[in-house]
């Protein structure tokens, strides 16, 4: 399965805001939004223009960065939610929080997506039950998500969810921290997904 392996903080700086993709790293002052100004690379601090594409395009990448998705995934999850009912920018926001790495980060158990989609990757999360292991696996109301039972003492996941308790639960899930398992109590509205992502702009961008 293709994925990126390159430097993630560089992400940040290039859409000028906080992307949170180093867990617990983005909270503190090593944080590279908090060490440097403008974007990576010797120009980044160079004159920048705004067109309505580059607008655009910048709003399609990050939405890509934040859940992690190459080009060609997230051009499959538009053409999806553009055949869906209802507002196709709402309809492609909730097939990408509806995937199991972004419900395992949302619940706590990893400090980050990217840390989310190793667990998955690893084998260390169950869906009902049944041990799943790719990360784009779509999760429905009524799904419990848990810890494989020998894997619930992790360092790394009980780390994880200590740090985690400063942050809110979504309302559609559920938490049971002491059995380290959630539950998908619904599937979520655009309100309650609360991206600040304007996916309208990334129908504009697909829709040229």
């Amino acid at each position: 399965m293709a994925r990126y392996t390159g430097a993630v903080c560089r992400f940040c700086r290039r859409e000028g805001e906080k992307l949170f993709l180093k867990g617990e790293r983005c909270y503190t002052s090593k944080c590279a939004m908090e060490r440097r100004e403008g974007g990576p690379g010797q120009h980044g601090r160079g004159r920048q223009s705004f067109s309505d594409y580059k607008v655009q395009l910048r709003e399609k990448q990050k939405a890509k960065r934040i859940y992690g998705v190459l080009e060609r995934q997230f051009r499959s999850y538009y053409h999806k939610a553009a055949r869906a009912k209802g507002v196709t920018g709402s309809a492609l926001l909730l097939s990408l929080e509806r995937r199991l790495d972004n419900i395992v980060f949302r619940l706590g158990f990893a400090a980050s997506r990217p840390q989310a989609r190793q667990l998955v990757r690893h084998g260390l999360v169950l869906v009902n039950g049944k041990r799943v292991n790719f990360p784009s696996y779509p999760v429905a109301a009524g799904d419990i998500v848990e810890i494989r039972g020998k894997n619930k003492g992790n360092v790394n996941i009980q780390a994880a969810m200590n740090s985690a308790l400063s942050r809110i639960i979504p309302e559609w899930l559920s938490l049971d921290k002491e059995a380290v398992r959630g539950t998908v109590l619904a599937v979520p509205t655009r309100e309650q997904i609360g991206s600040a992502l304007r996916e309208q702009l990334i129908v504009e961008l697909y829709s040229r």
